[in-house]
């Protein structure tokens, strides 16, 4: 696909990024979309799944027809069999009339179903029944109709995980796995990609308020793009508002723009929690886990060993003011590490000593955090104030160093 009518997909479906795996995404869309084959759009909830199914409907043959989208998630159980198929009057209670369910309305067009690892498994197979042969029944009818609907679904689940836990039909499985489109997570994506949507999101959002469009210093720019953004799209869409809402001021004739620093952006971002993050939803052999689940298992089993010998070191110091012996403290990780100090002397609710190995300069018996703001402090004067490097020599993450920055700040601390 030519770079030309790429762009111009992205700007009539307002996609924004020029990540290459998004390009590749976009370009199996339209490639596919001739064709009457089954697709099943794959990636974390908050990507932008819901773009696809409309360009494949755009670019196909039933362009004419109807274009409906079902969030099977969002049904209940009890009548989600109705809701697909339809149902006859006096089926069940509250049935007062015959009524035509998604599948008989989008006839001649595509369906879209969102969320289709969420479906029971009844369901499921009356769903292969349809994806098979075009046949279905109405709820409590005997009568078998017919139907020509192109079926596209997502998931943001991994599904040949369930059908390994018996949640999801294995032959359903292969029926929609035909044809694959991963939509990547925002932190895979080029990082230039979480600027530009960044902008694009404050930018219409001023715009529709009459607010000064907002800005971000280089250093802002960094700790937005570092981020990892468990939430994805949604997530920085929410931020991007939040932000403009609450830092930019009303337009004037002498102001339309405001620039906000690093240290205002961190008062945005939440915690980042790895164990929060959505599980990977890319394929995975029919026969079980794969590599990339196996790797997420571990990790959580790892971190939770962390936290345990954490809070062992918590309980057995909390009898006395002893000191915390250095090997007591897990070595801290890239994410949550850099929070060890201020846990523990909030859970103990009293500082504790210095432990052992702490950089020479540093007078033993001082509490840990303000042996933390002496390493912060030193290793800042060491880069000329660079925050990328200090972090990088400490091991914590960019957004510790900016909230003590700001906490010292407050305190009127130079």
């Amino acid at each position: 696909m030519e770079m030309q009518d790429l762009q111009r997909l992205k700007n009539k479906y307002d996609i924004i990024g020029n990540d290459a795996a998004l390009n590749r995404a976009l370009e199996t869309a339209v490639a596919v979309a001739p064709t009457d084959l089954t697709v099943l759009i794959t990636g974390e909830s908050g990507v932008g799944k819901e773009n696809l199914p409309q360009i494949i409907h755009q670019y196909s043959r039933r362009r004419t027809g109807k274009y409906l989208a079902v969030n099977c998630g969002a049904i209940p159980e009890g009548t989600i069999n109705a809701e697909l198929f339809g149902h006859e009057k006096g089926a069940f209670t509250g049935a007062i009339g015959e009524r035509k369910g998604y599948f008989e309305e989008a006839d001649g067009g595509t369906l879209f179903l969102d969320e289709i690892g969420e479906l029971p498994r009844e369901t499921q197979a009356l769903l292969l029944r349809v994806l098979q042969n075009g046949e279905f029944m109405k709820v409590g009818s005997s009568k078998v109709e017919k139907t020509d609907v192109r079926v596209i679904a997502a998931t943001n689940v991994n599904l040949a995980y369930a059908v390994s836990m018996g949640r999801f039909r294995e032959d359903l499985y292969y029926r929609l796995t035909g044809v694959q489109i991963r939509m990547p997570a925002l932190r895979e994506r080029n990082k230039d990609d979480v600027y530009l949507l960044f902008r694009k999101f404050t930018s219409d959002f001023s715009e529709k308020y009459n607010l000064c469009k907002v800005n971000l210093s280089h250093d802002a720019i960094g700790l937005l793009t570092d981020y990892r953004w468990p939430g994805n799209i949604r997530q920085l869409k929410n931020v991007a508002e939040t932000v403009t809402a609450l830092e930019s001021r009303p337009v004037t004739p002498s102001s339309d723009r405001i620039e906000i620093g690093p240290a205002t952006l961190m008062r945005y971002l939440p915690d980042e929690k790895d164990s929060m993050l959505p599980a990977p939803a890319g394929p995975a052999p029919a026969g079980g886990m794969s590599d990339s689940d196996k790797q997420m298992i571990v990790k959580a089993i790892l971190d939770l060993k962390g936290e345990v010998d954490r809070l062992k070191a918590v309980v057995e110091a909390g009898g006395g003011a002893q000191p915390l012996p250095a090997n007591a403290l897990p070595h801290p990780g890239p994410h949550y590490g850099d929070t060890r100090i201020e846990e523990i002397e909030e859970q103990t609710g009293e500082p504790e000593a210095v432990p052992e190995g702490i950089p020479e300069g540093i007078p033993e018996g001082i509490s840990m955090r303000k042996a933390s703001d002496e390493l912060i402090e030193r290793c800042l004067e060491r880069h000329g104030g660079k925050v990328k490097a200090a972090a990088a020599e400490l091991g914590i993450s960019e957004r510790t160093i900016y909230r003590k920055l700001a906490e010292w700040k407050n305190k009127g601390r130079k």
